[in-house]
């Protein structure tokens, strides 16, 4: 989950959204809340076991809509997206380091670990918190706290 405000904001988010999207029979693959100049962006990922359709992203946006004007914790106007995650799927949450291990992976960092802010590679998994990611034969450590962004790269 990626928050630019408070973390109180982001732990009420996943306590409404999480069981809204289960209940409907889909899978909170993450949320990703973004406060800007006097609004907000929230999306919504979420995952399926036969993939996801645009009805699908349909029926939950408005069972989202619901709760959240129930509930109401953006303080600010805010627009809802409800979205796949696609083939090239973020990974937002520790659990999808593992699931996608073998995958090719572009991870960006907050800081330089090696020198560098920005790999691409073979993702072997997650070990003591940190992405073990193989380039040219080499395993790399990335910290797992580092990571701003790291996304799946389609191999077609």
């Amino acid at each position: 989950m990626t928050v630019d405000s408070a973390s109180g904001v982001a732990a009420s988010l996943d306590r409404i959204i999480r069981p809204v999207v289960t209940g409907l029979g889909y899978e909170l693959w993450g949320i990703d809340y973004r406060v800007g100049r006097g609004n907000a962006l929230l999306r919504v990922y979420i995952d399926g076991a036969d993939g996801i359709t645009l009805d699908d992203c349909t029926l939950v946006s408005g069972q989202l809509s619901a709760a959240l004007d129930v509930e109401d914790p953006i303080q600010v106007a805010y627009t809802l997206e409800v979205s796949s995650p696609g083939m090239d799927r973020l990974l937002m949450a520790p659990d999808h380091f593992q699931r996608y291990a073998g995958s090719r992976v572009k991870i960006r960092l907050q800081w330089p670990v090696e020198g560098r802010r920005s790999y691409e590679g073979r993702l072997t998994g997650l070990d003591d918190g940190k992405v073990l990611l193989e380039i040219e034969g080499n395993v790399v450590a990335l910290p797992l706290d580092a990571i701003t962004q790291a996304r799946v790269v389609p191999e077609y």
